[in-house]
Order: structure tokens, then sequence, then C-alpha cells
């Protein structure tokens, strides 16, 4: 299996290759998911590969965040300097940047991102449709759903093996975004969910939204079993000395084909852990166990780092197995050649020998001068010497030739690639709708559902699949009596392998009530809306910024999509809009997705149909926890957006369809808010906001 280890500074490059990193991932400039590392320029990154190559491991280039129109030029330049400098891959969140990537620099390797939130199979082979040949998969997954998709992925799979673990679906927070305008999905997470909250009525803080840190060092002949290709260890903010220490140690167990010692997992646990390490996710254990934070005044082994520092800043300890063969011939030049393992080759050739006057030289003594490689990356594993008897060759040529077929090993193993760098062409501006939008109503309850509002002719009615197939007849009644009302079925973000009979059947009930929409959490659930016949209509999850990815999402088959609401009004405003589109104008801004209960996690068993149910965090404010599909929990806003009274402002943007999305409210509240969108209310109510429509992220 290749060990992926984490690159934040050129430092820490140097440590992750020294220590026996197959390959490093790392950011340049700032589009990436690590903007606050240090990250390389674009001279860091050409010396970065040339540096990794020479030592045989590969480097892979983060392009793994959600991009604005303004900064795909940026995206297009750094992917052809990339290229160009011999990146091996290139890792990717937005569905727009790849469709860039494929048509600018179509001979790099695409790699799925753990941003996209690819938990199955129908995931994989969107992606691999898409041109990736690799997929990161979500850090959530168990050992068996990991092994499943191993056995039937037509592409290379990557899980995550050591590190922090999010509390939510990575590409799935906006927890970070709407509390403090810092976007995890443009790479500037603030970790709010590492600050206390506690349960209204409870006494003293707790950290429920905190986990440990993952380990799975005890896996790696399992992990191996399974097919997977790539084990990656997170970290690109952490120390240069971390690295060092982390993947020295996983290098080492898998080069000797062996799990890591006693001491080698406390000194992983010293280097960095949140109060030890767990395998929850992993063993599909998931509970109150899996929770820890980083104690303050905690310090960094100073022993065991300094240790790491003086490994990895003196000498070469990477070396690369190289191999020499050399010819000693009567009238013909000494003749000396290399290779290595990847089929490099180099050869010299130095003066003719002479008769030996006193002693002829012997094979021995060209092997031994061949194999004095120190004081470089190669390290002699054989020496074939043809050696006739009766002649001499000065060692000092012998040395030369040495040095000389090294570097031109040297030069070949750092060769730049020939690569195809095509020029970026904006895509042309498709307007929007002329009219101002008409309305889409989503429904977290069927109580919310009442004729008063239905009435007041919404175009789009949403309700969860699973809502649906506990009131078929019910919504089959509201079908038949209101026709010009589109009925759409919400599928969940998240929906594993082992739950898809489950949602086949809320589907097969969708159906048979007339519903004839659905609205995708990810891309992964085209076919699958497509196999019940429901017309496939993109959701929030799908990270829809920029006109690249409404473009591609229109080419996939989705008749529309909802923009991101990270996004401003005006950037929205701007977007090329080959397809409809939706905008969220009311409701609690949705935050996270989680696979840990946190409901359960109360330590009271599970209350996840108790309601409401909140956390408070530490200035007071009630964030609503509701149960998610699949005994997963979502996280909301405190505040509710609220832009009744800015009606002006996002009848602009030229969206089709302006999105209600109710979460707590009555049937009666539910009408009088439409009500007020519909006339423009100019009253918002207390506690509201504006979301990010106006401020924007970083």
């Amino acid at each position: 299996m290749e060990l992926l280890a984490p690159a934040g500074s050129p430092e820490a490059l140097t440590a992750a290759v020294q220590a026996g990193a197959d390959a490093v991932y790392l950011g340049c400039g700032p589009l990436n998911a690590r903007r606050n590392a240090k990250n390389f320029s674009l001279e860091d990154l050409a010396r970065g590969v040339a540096y990794c190559h020479l030592r045989g491991t590969k480097v892979y280039l983060t392009l793994n965040t959600l991009l604005s129109d303004r900064e795909l030029p940026l995206a297009a330049e750094t992917a052809a300097f990339a290229s160009h400098a011999g990146v091996d891959a290139i890792l990717v969140q937005d569905l727009g940047v790849a469709r860039l990537l494929r048509d600018t620099v179509p001979d790099v390797d695409l790699h799925a991102s753990t941003q996209m939130t690819v938990h199955d199979l129908d995931g994989i082979k969107a992606c691999a449709d898409l041109g990736m040949t690799r997929v990161v998969l979500s850090r959530e997954l168990s050992r068996s759903a990991i092994e499943n998709l191993c056995a039937r992925s037509p592409v290379e799979i990557e899980i995550f093996v050591h590190g922090a673990l999010c509390m939510c679906y990575s590409g799935q927070c906006f927890l970070s975004a709407v509390l403090g305008g810092r976007s995890g999905n443009r790479g500037l997470c603030a970790q709010p969910c590492r600050l206390a909250f506690r349960w209204p009525g409870d006494k003293g803080n707790s950290h429920p939204l905190s986990l440990k840190d993952m380990s799975l060092a005890g896996e790696l002949r399992e992990l191996e079993e399974m097919g997977v290709a790539c084990l990656k260890i997170e970290g690109r903010m952490k120390r240069p000395e971390y690295v060092s220490v982390v993947t020295g140690i996983y290098a080492a167990a898998l080069r000797e084909h062996r799990e890591p010692t006693r001491q080698e997992l406390g000194e992983l646990e010293a280097a960095f852990s949140r109060q030890g390490f767990t395998q929850g996710y992993y063993n599909d254990q998931k509970g109150p166990a899996m929770f820890g934070t980083r104690p303050e005044g905690t310090k960094d082994p100073a022993a065991l780092f300094e240790k790491a520092r003086q490994t990895y800043s003196r000498g070469e300890h990477k070396l690369t197995p190289v191999w020499f063969g050399a010819q000693v011939k009567k009238d013909q030049p000494l003749s000396v050649t290399a290779w290595d393992e990847a089929g490099h080759t180099a050869r010299a050739q130095g003066p003719v020998p002479e008769a030996a006057r006193s002693r002829a030289v012997t094979e021995e003594q060209i092997q031994t001068q061949l194999a004095k490689t120190g004081g470089t990356v190669y390290a002699a594993q054989a020496v074939e010497a043809e050696v006739e008897p009766g002649l001499s060759v000065p060692m000092s040529a012998l040395n030369a030739l040495r040095r000389e077929v090294l570097a031109g090993l040297d030069e070949a193993r750092t060769a730049l690639p020939s690569r195809r760098t095509l020029p970026f062409t904006p895509p042309e501006r498709v307007r929007g709708r002329e009219n101002p939008p008409v309305f889409s109503l989503s429904f977290r309850r069927w109580a919310q559902v009442s004729r008063e509002i239905l009435d007041q002719d919404p175009a789009l009615v949403y309700l969860p699949c699973d809502e649906i197939a506990a009131h078929e007849e019910e919504v089959a009644a509201l079908v038949k009596d209101y026709p010009a009302v589109e009925f759409g079925t919400v599928l969940p973000r998240v929906a594993w392998d082992r739950e898809r009979p489950r949602l086949e059947q809320e589907l097969a009930a969708a159906q048979r009530a007339g519903v004839q929409s659905a609205l995708l959490g990810h891309m992964g659930q085209l076919s699958l809306a497509r196999d019940y016949g429901l017309i496939p209509r993109g959701d929030f999850g799908l990270g829809l910024t920029n006109s690249l990815t409404a473009g591609e999402l229109a080419c996939l088959g989705f008749a529309s999509a909802a923009v991101s609401f990270e996004s401003k009004l005006a950037q929205i405003r701007d977007l090329s809009k080959p397809l409809d589109t939706e905008l969220l104008v009311y409701g609690r801004l949705p935050l996270m997705l989680t696979e840990n209960c946190i409901l359960k996690n109360r330590g009271r068993g599970c209350h996840c149909e108790e309601s409401p149910q909140s956390l408070r965090d530490r200035k007071g404010e009630d964030f609503p926890v509701e149960k998610a599909w699949g005994c997963r929990n979502e996280l909301f806003n405190a505040k509710i957006l609220w832009l009744a009274d800015k009606k002006a402002d996002w009848q602009r943007t030229g969206v089709t369809y302006a999105r209600l999305s109710f979460l707590r409210e009555s049937a009666e509240a539910c009408a009088r808010v439409f009500a007020a969108y519909r006339t423009g209310q100019p009253d918002p109510p207390e506690g509201f906001t504006r979301g990010l429509y106006y401020r924007g992220v970083e």
C-alpha cells in the first residue's frame, strides 16, 4: 500500500520523504483545504517535486476547495504550472474544477478529495465516470463498508488512517462559515466544533462535537488484505517533527510487514492526540467513547521531536535501490551502467584500460568501488562486473564514472514529463430567469404540510423520503388534488450501501404516490433517481459556487441545482445558469451532518424522536439538533435566515426557485411565513440572520 503523508510546508515535505513516505500531498497558494498551513509557492512546488521524484516519492497537489468564477483562472494557471513541474495527481472537491482540469491539463491524474463526501459505490462510480483515478473515502466508514467498496470499486481507494476527525462529514460542514465567515469548504475552518457546548438545563460545559483523533495503526495488514491502495495521514497544519514521527512509524511497519510496536504506539500518542485515539468508526462502534479534547497546557514531546528533527535535517534516510554494471575489456573504453527499479538507466564511458604492469584489476575491486554511493540518494543493491584478465584501470576513473551515471539517474528521475497544457476558456454566460423566481417549499415533517399553504401556489414541494413513505396515501391525495404543484422527495445526503434497500423502498413509495422529482444531496444518487423515474434536482450539498460546476451539473442531467448559501447574492447573480437554479431564502441553515448521533451520545439513551433538542454555545445561542436519515444528526443554525424584506435583492439573481426550508415550524407558522415572502413582509422575526449572502466567506 502507498503511504501518503502531509506536507504543509517545504520542511514538512523533507520530513515526510526522509521518514519513508511513498507520496506527499501539499497545497500551492490559496486554493486548497488548508489555507492556514504555510503551503508552497510555485517555486517551492517545482523544487519540492524535483526533491521528491529524485527520492522516488510522488507528489499530489490539493486543489480541493469550492471556487468562485473569479478564482477559476488562478486554478487553471496553478494546475498548468503543477502539470509542467511533474505533480503526479491533483485532488479536487469542486465538480467545476474537475472539468477545468480535464480540459486544461488532461494528462494529470485526478483524485476525488474526501471533501466530495464519497461514501458509497454509486458515488465512486460517478467519480470514475468523471475521469477520477482514485477516490478518498469519507472517514466515517466502517471496515465492512471499506472492504465492500474496495472489492467493487473501478478505481483506487484511499482512506485516512491517522489524524484528526471532523464531527461532520467532510464537504458538508458550514459551521465555521456561518458562525465566523471562515469556510471549511474553502480551506479556512476555524474549528468552532472544538469549543464547549452544553445541553440547556445541564450544568457545566462539555465538548459533544470534538472527536478524538483516529489511528488505524494496528489494522495495516487487514487494510492491505481489503485492497486499500493508499493510506493517508492527516496533518498539513502539524509541525514537521510530527509528520516525521508519524510517517516514520507507519512506513517502518509497512516496510517490515508488521503492526507498530507498543513503544511506537506510545510515540504516536505523544506526538499528538486528544486524550488518546479512536477506532470507533472503523469498528462501527459509535458513541461517547469517541470524543476527547486536547488538554490545555499539553506540551509537545521535546525529546521525541528533537530526535525526529535531527533525523530529517541531516543526511539521506530514504535511499533508492540502484544496480550497476561495468565492463573492462581490452581495446574498449571502460563502461559503467546504472539503473533503478523504475527502469531509468544511465551509461558512461571512460578511458581504455591499459595492460597491467604489476597488479590487474579484479571484479571485486570494481564491485567495491561502484558500491560506494555514500552522500547520494542511492544504495547499491548489486554490481555486475565483466572484467577481462590482465587489465588495469585507475580507481579515479571508476569513481568519476560512478558519479557520472548517478548524475544521469538524477536527471532521468527528475525529468519533466511531456504533457499537454491547453488554454482555459471561461464558459459563456447563460442568463437565468428574467421573471421573479417561483417558490419551492421544503418541509421536515409531514405534519407541517397543509392545504392552506398549498393553496398559495408553490411551484415545488419537497418532503424527506422517509416522511413520504410513512404517509404514502396522504401524499398521493395531495399530488392528485394539486396538479400544478411538483412534489419532490428529498434523498439523504449520506446513505451507505448497506442502507440502500431501505432507500429504494422509500423511493418506490414516492413513485407510487406520484411524486415527480428527487432532491439529491450527492451526485452518486443520480442513477438511483433515474431508476425510479424521478426528475433529478441538486441540493446544496453538491457545492454549486461557479459557472463550470453549473455546466457540469447540467451535462450530468440535473434539471436544477441549489446554489451554495456560502455565495454572495452578487456572485449568484453573475453565475452562468445553463440549468434552473434554486436559492435558499428562508430557514435555519444546516451546519453539520454527523454520523455520530449527538442526541444518543448525551448518555440518556436515544432522544432522536424527541423535539426540540438543542445545543447551547458559550454565548447562550441554541442550535437545534435534529434526527437525520439513518440515525444520523443534523445541527442547524441558532438564527433563522430571513430575506422576505429583501425580496428585490434576491429576485435580481436570476434563479428559478426561491426555497423556504421549514424545520420545526407548525403548519400554521409555515403558511404565515410563505404568505410573508409572497407579499414581501418588511418586518423580520426576532433573532434573524441574513446568512452569508451579503458578507460572504473567506
